[in-house]
């Protein structure tokens, strides 16, 4: 205590020049507003600039569960589309064929391959979500390929960009279908082969899921028309399709899950037995 006041003996002319200045800039800053608006926008601006960045880092940190919350949403939005009647009306949920909102399973990719003639994905999804193989998977841009293998935790997909790949689909504007296959040379095109001549084709027309399985909703987007090949052999087409998806950046994916794919399944193979 005694070397406090001895602090405050020796330096009382310091102490008293700082308190009289505090109390005239006080006094100054009150009086004229320019002087106080400058004062206030220069803590503004220092206290502006640390909420700011704290704010980018709570962002940051928030990012994964938003884009898992978009994905989510994204997902209910896009099965009430596929089980439309057509694009313009969406009916009950009661009444819908195919997916609804509680069949489809969010998932991510966590590995593809596409360089190679086999490519496969593995997604961070298995058996434990549900998830079985032969399910159709899919993403915001179209068809991605159809479940493989499965973990509990984990599953493998077999991509569309794979020679052993195989996929019912057809033209948007027709109705005319074909089988959907890679020929291992390009990743951003497949090929529709075995389509009929009577079909009216142009580039640019739409090809979608045609439907005729159990593994995939009908019009799921798969790409647009890019080149046309006839087969004088045996009068069919084969069209060079672009694909609507990069199926070298995949994120989020969706898995379909059919709720009579079971029925469909034991039913074909009691056909199969009677014949």
């Amino acid at each position: 205590m005694q070397q406090i006041f001895n602090f405050i003996y020796k330096n009382s002319n310091r102490l008293l020049f700082l308190l009289l200045l505090g109390i005239s800039l006080f006094l100054s800053i009150q009086s004229h507003s320019y002087h106080r608006s400058k004062i206030i926008s220069s803590a503004n601006f220092l206290s502006g600039g640390v909420y700011e960045r704290i704010n980018n880092v709570s962002e940051y940190l928030n990012l994964r569960t938003q884009n898992d919350a978009l994905a989510q949403e994204n997902a209910r939005l896009r099965s009430l589309l596929f089980m439309a009647k057509d694009t313009t009306f969406i009916t009950k949920l009661d009444s819908l064929k195919g997916v609804n909102p509680n069949e489809i399973i969010v998932s991510k990719v966590i590995h593809n391959t596409f360089n190679t003639h086999e490519n496969y994905l593995t997604i961070n999804s298995g058996s434990l979500q549900g998830v079985k193989p032969d399910m159709g998977v899919i993403n915001s841009m179209g068809i991605v390929g159809i479940i493989d293998n499965t973990s509990n935790n984990y599953a493998t997909v077999i991509s569309i960009l794979n020679v052993k790949s195989q996929i019912n689909a057809k033209l948007k504007k027709s109705d005319h279908f074909g089988s959907l296959t890679w020929n291992g040379k390009s990743t951003g095109y497949v090929q529709l082969t075995d389509v009929p001549r009577l079909a009216s084709i142009r580039k640019g027309d739409t090809i979608v899921t045609g439907g005729q399985s159990v593994i995939f909703p009908e019009n799921i987007n798969i790409g647009t028309i890019d080149r046309i090949y006839i087969n004088n052999q045996n009068n069919y087409y084969t069209l060079d399709v672009k694909l609507f998806n990069d199926m070298t950046n995949l994120g989020h994916v969706y898995i379909l899950k059919s709720k009579n794919r079971d029925e469909i399944i034991n039913l074909e193979k009691k056909e199969e037995k009677d014949e």
